[in-house]
């Protein structure tokens, strides 16, 4: 219930030099000024004590509650979620910051164990109101306007009803909750600590993978294989903690009856499977005309008879290597933003003035980027590992994108404002293409066009078609992993199994990619989060081309749907645009744009 979101960019982006200007770090004393502030022991004594009051007031009582007694403890619920998410965003973002550090790791863990045993007589709530009946409910909501706003948040809980366990098992399972986390932590800090000598140089991982953006081909073979031997060795702990997540994982779903390791992420998120299954269904009939296209003219740019997987993001020939210091990303992303529309860049300034992004590359720091909201009281924090390449001022666009929706989505209020992760993409994505749009219109030569463009399929590719093999791996790994334990190799083959579909005929595979699963983070903590990512870009594509067919009174309805956070579906998000995602002709629109792209680039070649 309160843990810290994981880092959802995947770390493959760009490389660069120390020659970046002064990156910002994170001021996090608008959380807490440190470990010992006594603002801290008093919310924590606070917790204790209302979690208790909570329980001794309601536990039993919620089916003799009416409408106004029903608000008021759903407004003492919003408050134990902000104090305990206020507590657990600064423990984790300072553990972030260095996953290496002892006294973090225990900090982090310490606050979590007091936050779930705090929590624990909270349990019976999600099950009482699930044994609500549906008129007095009805009822109440026509009654009492401020107590419909709730709505959508008890309509969530509710659809766990089906799969819901006693309250013993219920308490059993809330407890056995750091368990689960002590895993994930395990995966955190391997990753974290791993060390990798390319051409004499000691790397993180971050480092490593950021040489398989470089210019020259050898590097790129020399940090992948590298890569390889350091995932090899370290391969047995990986696939430990993917057998035992997993396991956990079926154990759960297995007592609570859900019919597929995939139905807990789908009600997470509030969408159909079937929605989910015609987005993945979509993007896998369309990997000739994307991925397979799209590496087949990569292949020749790069002059090669086959290409390797380090060659998949590698620069163009014609691309001069260069380095975006942080002051010209900044001006970049903030043009854009403001080109939109003036108030997306009003709400993205404070992010650069007041410590919320930590942007430089440190030992022991967090791989990839994210954008944590923290609590909506406060504000969120934007992570970035920055190292100056273009594709780095895409994903500050990116985050900055998830922070102002963030910002907008706050004053929900804590139960309301937090947005399904299908849709939680939605501005991130959206501000990556205005950023991308800014920057094409700048172009001043076809080269310098084509290499935008090509940056930008990949971009795409990477976050539709990689991330729906992603998610068909982790089908595989579950239902896998249902018949018994799984060898490393069990698991590398399963890896391997998507790999050549998604990225189709031009590549080879060389010796030791079949480990590359091991440090992909969605896979341990977040399962199945990945199709997020392709649902994201489906949807903005589609409401980009609304916008470019009809861009007057756009940015209205833009921003009110931000601003909506989880208090709307999906449908109705999506309604005044005059989109439907559960169409399945509205996926074909989205990876049409992907497509119109390659074709730009395949006329650009006549």
């Amino acid at each position: 219930m309160f843990n810290l979101p994981f880092p959802v960019r995947d770390a493959n982006a760009g490389s660069g030099n120390k020659d970046l200007g002064k990156l910002p770090e994170w001021d996090l004393s608008d959380l807490y000024s440190g470990e010992d502030a006594p603002e801290l022991k008093r919310d924590l004594d606070w917790l204790k004590t209302a979690c208790a009051e909570f329980a001794r007031d309601y536990e039993g009582k919620l089916a003799d509650l009416d409408a106004a007694a029903l608000l008021e403890c759903l407004h003492r619920d919003e408050k134990i979620s902000n104090i305990a998410g206020r507590i657990m965003s600064f423990a984790g973002l300072r553990y972030y910051q260095l996953t290496i550090d002892g006294g973090r790791a225990k900090f982090m863990s310490d606050c979590q164990e007091k936050v779930t045993n705090y929590s624990t007589p909270l349990v019976f709530f999600s099950l009482e109101l699930n044994r609500l009946a549906e008129e007095p409910l009805a009822a109440m909501y026509a009654e009492n306007a401020d107590l419909a706003r709730y709505k959508p948040v008890l309509d969530r809980i509710r659809a766990m009803k089906p799969y819901q366990l006693s309250d013993e098992l219920e308490k059993f399972l809330h407890d056995l909750g750091v368990v689960g986390d002590a895993w994930e932590r395990l995966f955190d800090e391997t990753i974290a600590g791993l060390s990798f000598n390319v051409d004499g140089e000691d790397l993180n991982i971050e480092g490593t993978l950021n040489l398989l953006t470089e210019q020259d081909r050898s590097k790129r073979e020399t940090a992948s294989r590298e890569l390889a031997r350091v995932f090899g060795e370290n391969i047995r702990t990986f696939s430990r903690v993917h057998n035992t997540a997993a396991k956990e994982k079926e154990v759960i779903d297995r007592w609570r009856g859900m019919p597929t390791a995939q139905t807990g992420r789908h009600l997470s998120n509030d969408v159909e499977p079937e929605v989910v299954e015609a987005l993945r269904n979509a993007v896998v009939e369309a990997y000739p005309k994307l991925s397979h296209r799209y590496y087949e003219l990569k292949r020749k740019w790069l002059g090669l008879e086959r290409m390797q997987t380090w060659d998949r993001n590698a620069p163009l020939p014609m691309e001069s290597p260069r380095i975006v210091d942080w002051d010209s990303a900044r001006k970049t992303v903030m043009e854009a933003y403001g080109a939109f529309d003036p108030r997306m860049a009003d709400l993205a300034e404070p992010f650069f003035e007041r410590g919320w992004i930590d942007a430089g590359v440190k030992p022991g720091k967090a791989p990839g980027a994210f954008a944590h909201p923290t609590v909506t009281n406060v504000h969120p924090y934007v992570m970035l590992n920055y190292l100056g390449k273009p594709r780095d001022v895409m994903t500050l666009a990116h985050e900055l994108g998830h922070g102002v929706h963030q910002v907008l989505a706050a004053d929900q209020g804590e139960l309301l404002a937090s947005t399904p992760l299908t849709l939680a993409e939605t501005a991130s994505v959206f501000g990556e293409m205005l950023t991308f749009r800014k920057m094409l219109d700048g172009a001043k030569t076809d080269q310098e066009r084509k290499v935008l463009l090509a940056g930008k399929v990949e971009d795409m590719i990477n976050t539709v078609v990689r991330q729906i093999a992603f998610y068909d791996f982790e089908c595989k790994l579950h239902a896998a992993r249902r018949e018994g334990e799984l060898t490393p190799d069990d698991i590398n083959a399963l890896w391997m199994s998507v790999q050549a579909e998604s990225l189709g005929p031009a590549f080879d595979f060389a010796e030791g990619y079949e480990t590359f699963w091991a440090y992909i983070p969605h896979f341990v903590h977040s399962p199945f989060y990945v199709y997020a990512y392709a649902f994201g870009d489906g949807l903005v594509n589609a409401l980009y081309a609304v916008y470019e067919e009809n861009p007057d009174g756009f940015q209205e309805k833009y921003f009110d749907m931000l601003k909506a956070g989880g208090s709307k579906h999906h449908k109705e998000l999506l309604a005044p645009f005059g989109l439907d995602a559960s169409d399945p002709a509205f996926w074909d629109k989205g990876l049409s744009m992907i497509s119109g792209f390659i074709d730009q680039l395949e006329a650009m070649e006549d």
